[in-house]
């Protein structure tokens, strides 16, 4: 529909990862929207090609920027968001896609650097994003933020513990964010995309049953074989995030697939007053149970 897809009308949308994957996938579908957009990713090529192939969707008077940028690198994120601001200061969205699956294997058979180096993109790079662009959207009195959450941020990812507890640590980051950022009019929302077919999908595949296990190798074969999710489910998630339909949600963690998101708009105000779609310590009494 017409009106839906110019929810996203005279904003600009900064989204990191924006190459491949689902990070492309949200570049497109704000473009949909009517939003200007740029895209950052580590590698210059696979991004100018993004930027050639956005640029075939945009509308006239659209605009489509690409920067390469490295978002576990403090300064390489300030370079990118000030460069941002200045090209388009209409700026009221940031979608954090880029990440990376990262170190696999027992614990006691990774490699400690590769380990970190999987938190500091995923999580310190997430951190990185949302601090720089905070003194702007609190300047204009307002701005969206997404943090994609993935596998293992809310059960257990045996074999994947950096990939899912920097995971979990970005459902509980973005919830800080959000108590933080209450009254300043800018909101911070998680995203569960699903099984989506992306490059780490490959990854599994290529490390083997010896590493991975044979659940996570038996599952990414059928992943593969039935397709997984489709990115568009959580780009359009994303679109409705950004949206001025949602102002007020915040702090919560929404799954493209599960949820049934297209209703929230509505029932706002009764999200808003419970801890639904949030991640929550469970105790005796929810249980029924009584271990006085």
């Amino acid at each position: 529909m017409a009106g839906e897809q110019k929810l996203l009308q005279g904003r600009a949308v900064l989204i990191t990862g924006g190459s491949s994957g689902i990070g492309k996938a949200v570049a497109k579908a704000c473009i949909g929207a009517g939003a200007d957009i740029t895209i950052c990713a580590r590698g210059a090529e696979s991004l100018q090609q993004a930027k050639l192939e956005l640029a075939d969707v945009v509308s006239k008077g659209q605009r489509v920027a690409a920067i390469q940028t490295d978002v576990a690198s403090a300064a390489a994120v300030d370079k990118l968001v000030t460069a941002t601001i200045t090209e388009m200061p209409h700026l009221v969205g940031l979608v954090n896609a880029a990440g990376v699956l990262g170190s696999m294997g027992a614990l006691d058979q990774t490699d400690t650097d590769e380990w970190v180096a999987t938190i500091q993109v995923n999580l310190i790079g997430t951190m990185l994003m949302c601090r720089a662009v905070l003194p702007h959207f609190r300047a204009r009195g307002y701005g969206k933020i997404i943090n994609f959450s993935g596998g293992g941020a809310t059960s257990p990812r045996p074999l994947f513990s950096a990939y899912a507890a920097s995971k979990a640590a970005v459902v509980r980051f973005t919830e800080n964010l959000a108590e933080e950022l209450k009254g300043a009019g800018i909101y911070a929302n998680a995203v569960a995309p699903g099984a989506v077919n992306t490059r780490m999908l490959a990854e599994v595949i290529e490390a083997g049953a010896a590493k991975v296990g044979d659940a996570a190798y038996r599952e990414a074969l059928k992943q593969r074989e039935r397709g997984g999710t489709p990115a568009d489910k959580a780009a359009a998630l994303c679109v409705m995030l950004l949206a001025g339909t949602t102002d007020g949600i915040t702090g919560k963690l929404l799954s493209a697939v599960w949820d049934p998101w297209q209703s929230l708009p509505k029932h706002k105000d009764e999200l808003m007053q419970s801890d639904i779609y949030t991640l929550r310590r469970i105790v005796p009494a929810d249980r029924g149970l009584d271990w006085q």
